[in-house]
């Protein structure tokens, strides 16, 4: 007789188990070329925000990118 449940999927991980990144970052594991198409999605928002807003659409993204170029700076220095 033959069982008729199915085997649960693995739990994810990491960045995969985030509710709002946690798709993007399976794609990335699937496909690195997802990177590119995410970077080409946010440069031309950018572009949208700062053709609509001006330059406090651009300030405020280069405020908002301060954490992340900062928490890169320390990965570089720690090695």
């Amino acid at each position: 007789m033959t069982s008729l449940t199915t085997p649960l999927a693995p739990r994810p991980t990491g960045l995969a188990a985030l509710p709002l990144i946690g798709f993007i970052a399976r794609d990335i594991a699937r496909d690195v070329n997802v990177v590119f198409y995410l970077l080409t999605i946010f440069v031309t928002l950018l572009t949208l925000a700062v053709m609509t807003w001006g330059l406090v659409a651009l300030s405020l993204t280069a405020v908002a990118l301060v954490p992340v170029y900062f928490a890169l700076l320390i990965a570089i220095t720690r090695g």
